[in-house]
């Protein structure tokens, strides 16, 4: 029989699968996000979960094609980690956690664990992570563990009878553990009676009333016409890309009573220690309420003391009177005017741009 390690930090442990591990494991399996992004049976049954954990993993060692661990956190069953022989000193990773421990920090945990124990004790090279486009928690922790997003195959993880397109990344053993670049965060700020919190996918239908409106078609003139739910949707993967990749951060900006969004904020071309623009636009159940000019001072104070830039610029149209308006009300002043600068339905148009530098920002707090 082969022995099986037992792996721990002191608050996480890796250990073989036992048979009553089958509960948990049947548990995981009916969770949703569980079935959208493994290939789980569905349905998933008892005797699934018995085999999985008394047939299934314990085969991977006998045979050695696989390592599969049983994750435990307060001496409950938590999830799996596992790792797959792909020859030449080349281990896939692989991970599903639980969801009562999902957001605790203990499945990073675990994978470190396990991919430590690569490196030291199997000898690999690297290890290989793969998820389906779109798996934003597999695609973070990788992330956190310090893998190199190598970038996206088409059509390559069968999934239920498709073919989806997946993110790659690797981690060589001489890679150093940290994070590669900066994930941005979107943490809930407060804002003089409005809530500026990350968008959500139930928020589609108020960002398509928002873009298919007239007055935002006007001046945006980049954006689809006509603008329907996918447009949304796209809109909306490109946010949570530009968070990972660290170009740039929006908010939904809302009533906390109502929760529903009446505007974006969002800041980009980020500059760490440097500087970022500030952009925004509003839902037509916003307007003339001051909604832009209070969401955009909480997110200049939020870049001045919390993300640590000393420059807040932004820009508008010459003749985008209630957006300049918002850029002024904040205390940011022109500084220039590009011939061609921006792009409206109409086509292009110049566009004048406007900054803020911190001390002037807190001179005038103090007045």
């Amino acid at each position: 029989m082969t022995r099986i390690p037992t792996l721990t930090d002191g608050t996480v442990t890796l250990r073989a699968h036992r048979e009553d591990d089958a509960e948990g494991a049947y548990e995981q399996c009916q969770d949703p996000v569980s079935q959208q992004w493994t290939t789980v049976p569905l349905p998933y049954t008892h005797e699934d979960a018995r085999r999985f954990v008394t047939e299934t993993m314990p085969q991977g060692w006998a045979d050695g094609t696989s390592w599969g661990f049983a994750v435990e956190v307060d001496g409950r069953y938590a999830g799996t980690v596992e790792l797959r022989d792909e020859g030449e000193g080349r281990v896939e990773v692989a991970y599903g956690s639980h969801p009562w421990v999902r957001g605790t920090g203990a499945m990073t945990r675990a994978v470190r664990l396990l991919v430590d124990w690569a490196f030291t004790e199997r000898n690999a090279r690297v290890v290989v992570w793969r998820a389906n486009k779109g798996n934003w928690a597999s695609r973070k922790l990788a992330w956190r563990l310090g893998f190199t997003l190598e970038g996206t195959i088409r059509a390559a993880l069968p999934q239920r009878g498709e073919l989806r397109d997946a993110w790659v990344g690797t981690l060589l053993a001489t890679d150093d553990r940290a994070p590669k670049g900066t994930w941005l965060d979107v943490p809930v700020l407060e804002a003089d009676g409005l809530r500026l919190r990350p968008w959500r996918d139930s928020d589609v239908p108020r960002i398509v009333e928002a873009c298919s409106d007239a007055r935002t078609l006007t001046w945006l003139g980049t954006m689809p016409d006509p603008y329907g739910e996918p447009d949304a949707q796209a809109w909306l993967e490109h946010q949570r890309e530009n968070l990972a990749t660290g170009d740039s951060a929006a908010w939904a900006v809302v009533d906390p009573s109502k929760d529903v969004a009446l505007a974006s904020v969002s800041f980009f071309h980020y500059t760490p220690e440097l500087e970022l623009e500030i952009g925004f636009w509003a839902h037509p159940d916003a307007r003339g309420r001051g909604v832009m000019t209070r969401a955009m001072a909480r997110v200049v104070e939020y870049a001045f003391e919390d993300v640590g830039v000393r420059r807040v610029m932004a820009g508008a149209a010459v003749d985008n009177t209630a957006s300049r308006h918002v850029i002024e009300a904040n205390g940011l002043t022109a500084w220039g005017t590009e011939r061609f600068g921006t792009r409206l339905r109409s086509g292009p148009a110049d566009c004048v741009f406007y900054d803020l530098m911190i001390d002037d920002w807190r001179a005038s707090r103090r007045r």
